[in-house]
C-alpha cells in the first residue's frame, strides 16, 4: 500500500476546507448563472420568515435565552431575511452571532449584514461560551457539507473506501473499516445490509462536530434544516448512496466525484436518525421533526395563496420537490 493513499473522509476534508485549495477556503461559487448550485435562501426569502417565526415561539418559552446564532450562513442572505422579519423592535432586545470558518463567506456576509448588528465568531464553542451557553441555534444546509466516513458493503462485510493518486487521478481501494465496534454502534446504515454490493455515507465528521460543543450549549433549542431523511428511507433506491458533487449546477456522481478536487462543491444526505440518537445521548430532547412543506405550513401565515403566486415559493413548499426532501429538526436543551 502507498502513503499516498488517504481515507476518503480525509480526501473531502482537504477538497472542501484545505486552507490553501479547499472549496469553501478558496474558490466557493454558489448562485447565478456561473454558480455551482442554489440555495432555498438564495431561492426565496420565506424560509427567513418562517425561521424568524420559530424564533418568536421559542422567545416566549424561554424569555432569558437573548443570542440567536446562524452557523455556516452562506453569504448572509438567510439572517438577513430572519432579522429583517422579526421586526425591529423584537431584534433590538436580541444579540445576533454568525459562526464561520470559511475566509470567503465570512467577508460575503459582512457585505450583505454591513448595517446590521452581528457579531462573528470561527468556533461555536467560543460563540456559546460568549453568551454563557444560552442561545437558540440555526443552521440551513450545513451538515450535508461535513465530510463522511464513505462505507462499502462486499457482500459479507462493510469495508472503508480510500483513495490513491495515480498521474493526477484519485482511485478507489477498499481497507477495513476504521471504526471500533463501539463507534460504528452510533451509526444506522451500519446496522442493516444486504446481499447486494451498497454504498453508505457515515457522518462521523458532523457526529464529531457536535460531541466537540455540546458541553458548552446550557439552554436553548436548535433547528437543523437539511436535506436527508432517517434510515432506512435514506437509502430507499439507492444502491450507490447518496454522494455527489456540484460544478456549475451540474450534479456529478460517481468517478466524477473525483475529479475537480478543490473547484466544486460535495455533499451527501443527511441522516437524521443519528442526529435525533447522538442528541438524545447528549441529554437534548427531539422536540419535533417534519418535513420543510409542514414546517413552512406552522410559520408561514397564507403560504397556500403565496405558493400559487410564486414559483420559487412552490418549489420549497413542494412534497414533490424541495418540501420533501429538506427535513426541519428541532433539538432543545434546558
Amino acid at each position: 500500500m502507498t502513503d499516498k493513499a488517504t481515507p476518503f473522509r480525509e480526501w473531502m476534508r482537504s477538497a472542501l476546507f484545505d486552507p490553501q485549495r479547499g472549496y469553501y477556503a478558496r474558490n466557493i461559487r454558489t448562485v447565478g448563472r456561473g454558480g455551482d448550485f442554489s440555495t432555498s435562501t438564495t431561492i426565496s426569502s420565506v424560509l427567513g420568515e418562517a425561521i424568524a417565526s420559530w424564533l418568536a415561539t421559542e422567545i416566549k418559552l424561554a424569555p432569558s435565552v437573548r443570542t440567536i446564532i446562524e452557523v455556516g450562513g452562506g453569504e448572509g442572505f438567510l439572517m438577513r431575511s430572519v432579522m429583517a422579519s422579526l421586526g425591529f423592535w423584537r431584534r433590538r432586545r436580541l444579540r445576533f452571532i454568525m459562526v464561520e470558518s470559511s475566509p470567503v463567506l465570512r467577508e460575503k456576509q459582512k457585505s450583505t449584514l454591513q448595517r446590521s448588528r452581528v457579531e462573528w465568531f470561527d468556533e461555536l464553542p467560543a460563540a456559546l461560551d460568549a453568551c454563557d451557553g444560552r442561545a437558540f441555534i440555526f443552521h440551513n444546509e450545513l451538515l450535508d457539507a461535513f465530510p463522511v466516513t464513505l462505507a462499502k458493503w462486499d457482500g459479507t462485510s462493510w469495508k472503508e473506501v480510500w483513495l490513491e493518486e495515480h498521474e493526477g487521478r484519485w482511485t478507489e481501494q477498499l481497507r477495513d473499516l476504521s471504526l471500533s465496534n463501539v463507534e460504528s454502534e452510533h451509526f444506522s446504515a451500519l446496522q442493516h445490509s444486504s446481499s447486494e454490493p451498497q454504498r453508505r455515507e457515515l457522518g462521523t465528521a458532523a457526529d464529531a462536530w457536535l460531541r466537540q460543543w455540546a458541553s458548552h450549549w446550557q439552554s436553548g433549542t436548535m433547528l437543523t434544516l437539511d436535506y436527508g431523511d432517517v434510515f432506512p428511507q435514506l437509502y430507499h433506491r439507492k444502491p450507490l448512496g447518496t454522494l455527489r458533487a456540484y460544478l456549475r449546477h451540474q450534479v456529478l456522481t460517481g468517478a466524477q466525484v473525483y475529479e475537480n478536487m478543490g473547484r466544486q462543491d460535495i455533499t451527501a444526505d443527511v441522516n437524521f436518525t443519528d442526529l435525533m440518537r447522538r442528541g438524545e445521548a447528549l441529554g437534548w430532547c427531539n422536540a419535533s421533526f417534519e418535513n420543510q412543506r409542514q414546517f413552512l405550513q406552522r410559520h408561514v401565515r397564507d403560504l397556500a395563496k403565496r405558493i400559487s403566486l410564486d414559483p420559487a415559493l412552490a418549489f420549497l413548499a413542494d412534497e414533490d420537490c424541495a418540501g420533501a426532501a429538506f427535513k426541519a429538526l428541532i433539538q432543545r436543551v434546558d
